[in-house]
């Protein structure tokens, strides 16, 4: 590790406290309503003859996407670093699938695939949604993150959150 991702790790409040306070602030029942209904119909089953239908239909609920993103944004001010904290769901297309519903300001992740819906859900991210343990991840050179679970009111998990940082990162360097 780096001495920048080293120092990432270590600072308070960190990546990792910002995850553990994260999973506690984002509201699992708010966040399972930001996809439409409608949308998740139409990412559910795929039309082969039009293979853009489920971007093209992609909507959300704006006052629960609005309140989540603010907490989002709220909880990547904590970093001592440029960071942001993405969330991530299960994907309506099934099992073992994800999708990341709320990119932050920035854009960074370690996961997400530029202009992919949805995609197989990393082993890091099955580790956390099965047992609900945080989980620091540096998969990618010069990236670190910290993964969290999102809970509901009965409290099961039904997402994740991921704080990430990158060295040398600039705000904004990502947005074009």
């Amino acid at each position: 590790m780096t001495p920048l991702l080293l120092f990432l790790l270590a600072l308070p409040p960190g990546l990792e406290e910002v995850a553990r306070t994260g999973s506690i602030m984002v509201d699992g029942d708010v966040a399972g309503r930001i996809q439409t209904a409608r949308s998740a119909a139409a990412m559910a089953k795929p039309d082969p003859r039009d293979k853009w239908a489920d971007a093209d239909n992609y909507d959300v609920d704006a006052p629960a996407y609005i309140a989540t993103k603010k907490t989002l944004m709220r909880l990547a001010r904590l970093c001592p670093v440029n960071c942001d904290v993405n969330l991530w769901l299960p994907s309506p297309r099934g099992a073992g699938r994800v999708q990341i519903v709320i990119r932050n300001v920035n854009e960074m992740s370690q996961f997400w695939t530029w202009g992919a819906l949805d995609q197989e859900t990393p082993p890091e991210m099955k580790e956390v949604l099965a047992t609900g343990a945080r989980k620091m991840v540096t998969k990618r050179p010069g990236m670190v993150s910290a993964l969290a679970p999102v809970r509901n009111s009965l409290g099961d998990i039904v997402g994740l959150i991921e704080v990430v940082a990158r060295e040398g990162s600039a705000p904004q360097e990502n947005v074009f």
